[in-house]
């Protein structure tokens, strides 16, 4: 059931749209009642046609807004739409709304550090015409609590406040709210207070806590663009009264509806010195206007507000980031359970395999396993990316060749099933490099599909290196589904060892920016043991050697096994 979500108080309080056609507005007999006197009688409607709900105005005085926008003529309700009617908020939700977005949560969590998600408060710029703010003074910045030696006394005290109502607090949306609260004790006569805070990602100033003195007070802030813009450009508190003239006023109108009579607007800062927001108060009583002492005291208590939230901003970071360490580390103890706890051990053979990610957790897959009819089956792989999509498409690799090699035992009956499991549901970009090798220890002959990897490089007895001809690789896997792939034979030779090896071994990088290069691998593994366990650990080692400690940019894996002499 659709709803229309009143924004009062603090409070959302849910109405369902139960009726064809609901009217809203100050008289008792509609169907949405809000008490304000600057909402009219009948102030507009919500009304559903075949292609969903629509909001009319019904020629109210204040005029009906959605978005921001006044409309003129009935305008198609979307979900979430924000509504404006005189003073008063509502939000509208559709039909099929998400739970997450019921009524009660007043401010969604910032989907990043930098970035900040629209909120239900609502805050009216003045501009051009409109924007008849007088600058009656400014206080410049001069550090975080101010000039010292001006109203020392009331400016210890006022830190003192905000910093024993913020101590202990480290949950980002509290402290903003707890700050307007110590403003209103420090400042008696605050009306209304509002703090923004800029959005990295746009720029936008988007209001993240508002704070009225009367709990039943529902108009929104107004700020005039120009006091706004002079605070964020010169770093400096500004303070400032409307226009004297009243006769714009209608003389029934009551003094809540009147414009702001002071104000007063200071740059919340950062560690860094910039601004990262504003703090704005402002009175409605004509008889207690601020004075530029107000500003100076509001600039003081201003700068310890922007350390707390600051330092709050940073220990929620932290959290987050402890938290997403502390999942990666679980996640890359969950991948290295894919990986063998052994390799296979059969007469006649060595084998040897090492994984070092990129990252916490990366796209390299290797495993070994013995097969019912007592061959040898070695799987390696590189997935196209690192970190975790590269390995959570690494564990469906995984989990799908293990589940194909417990039914068959030929390459040729098991590289296709695998492509077409792998095509399936595939994500755009993410395919698979990958040999598939099995050796028979009664004949040695090794059986071998590559899709789209890198020729293994074979150590001959005579210290040449042999690999397999270009035509026999194939694409890799998770591209196009009924993929013929080439199946190649040959026998493993005494004294012969093969090396597997993923891009990071040849692509690695020194601090000058030159890579490994298969060109200096092929050389290395022509003078390196013959061996299969010390080969694979000399190849590794020579190839930190190379990177001379430049950080690593790609996974490493390495396997080689061979057949003794």
């Amino acid at each position: 059931m659709a709803k229309l979500i009143v924004l009062q108080g603090g409070q959302a309080t849910a109405h369902p749209i139960t009726e064809e056609d609901t009217i809203i507005g100050r008289h008792p007999a509609c169907g949405l009642q809000l008490h304000s006197n600057t909402v009219s009688r009948r102030h507009a409607h919500v009304f559903r046609e075949e292609d969903g709900y629509y909001l009319e105005d019904l020629g109210s005085g204040n005029g009906t807004f959605i978005n921001g926008k006044q409309i003129a003529e009935k305008t198609r309700l979307k979900h979430q739409d924000r509504i404006k009617l005189g003073p008063m908020l509502l939000r509208f939700e559709s039909e099929d709304a998400p739970e997450s977005a019921a009524a009660g949560s007043p401010m969604p969590r910032s989907s990043s550090p930098g970035h900040l998600e629209q909120t239900d408060l609502d805050v009216d710029y003045k501009s051009g015409d409109d924007d008849d703010a007088t600058i009656m003074g400014t206080v410049a910045t001069t550090g975080g609590f101010g000039v010292l030696d001006v109203q020392p006394e009331a400016k210890l005290k006022a830190v003192l406040s905000i910093s024993r109502s913020l101590a202990g607090t480290v949950e980002v949306e509290k402290i903003l709210p707890r700050i307007l609260d110590t403003l209103f004790e420090t400042f008696p006569y605050a009306d209304r207070g509002c703090i923004l805070l800029k959005d990295d990602e746009s720029g936008e100033m988007i209001p993240r806590a508002i704070k009225h003195r009367r709990a039943d007070e529902d108009a929104s802030v107004k700020l005039s663009r120009t006091i706004v813009s002079k605070v964020l450009t010169e770093k400096s508190g500004i303070l400032s009264a409307d226009a004297a003239s009243d006769t714009q006023f209608e003389a029934s109108e009551s003094i809540s509806s009147l414009s702001i009579r002071s104000m007063m607007c200071v740059p919340l800062l950062s560690l860094e010195g910039e601004p990262m927001g504003i703090l704005n108060i402002d009175t409605l009583n004509p008889l207690n206007q601020f004075q530029n002492e107000d500003l100076d005291l509001l600039m003081a208590v201003a700068g310890q507000a922007a350390m707390s939230y600051e330092s709050a901003r940073l220990m929620a970071s932290f959290l987050q980031k402890q938290k997403q360490d502390n999942e990666m580390e679980i996640a890359r103890g969950v991948q290295r359970a894919l990986l063998p706890d052994q390799l296979p051990e059969l007469e006649g053979y060595e084998f040897y395999a090492s994984y070092d990610s990129a990252q916490a957790v990366g796209g390299d897959y290797y495993d070994a396993m013995t097969l019912s009819d007592g061959k040898i089956c070695l799987s390696f792989g590189d997935v196209a990316g690192k970190g975790v999509p590269g390995a959570l498409i690494m564990s469906r690799m995984s989990s799908c060749v293990q589940n194909t090699m417990e039914f068959v035992s030929e390459v040729a009956d098991a590289i296709g099933p695998i492509n077409n499991h792998m095509c399936a549901n595939a994500v755009e970009g993410r395919f698979v490099t990958y040999c598939l090798i099995t050796i028979d220890p009664k004949t040695n002959l090794m059986t071998l599909a590559n899709a789209g990897h890198m020729s293994p490089m074979i150590l001959k007895p005579d210290r040449t290196i042999e690999e397999f001809h270009e035509d026999s690789i194939g694409l890799p896997v998770g591209v196009v589904e009924d993929y013929p792939f080439d199946v190649v034979t040959r026998t493993v030779e005494p004294g012969e060892t093969i090396v597997l090896f993923t891009d990071g071994v040849d692509e690695a990088m020194n601090p000058a920016g030159e890579l490994y290069t298969l060109e200096r691998m092929r050389d290395f593994i022509a003078k390196a043991s013959p061996k299969a366990d010390e080969l694979g650990k000399a190849l590794l080692a020579d190839v930190r050697r190379h990177a001379n400690g430049r950080p690593q940019n790609d996974d490493i894996t390495i396997m080689t096994f061979g057949r003794n002499a």
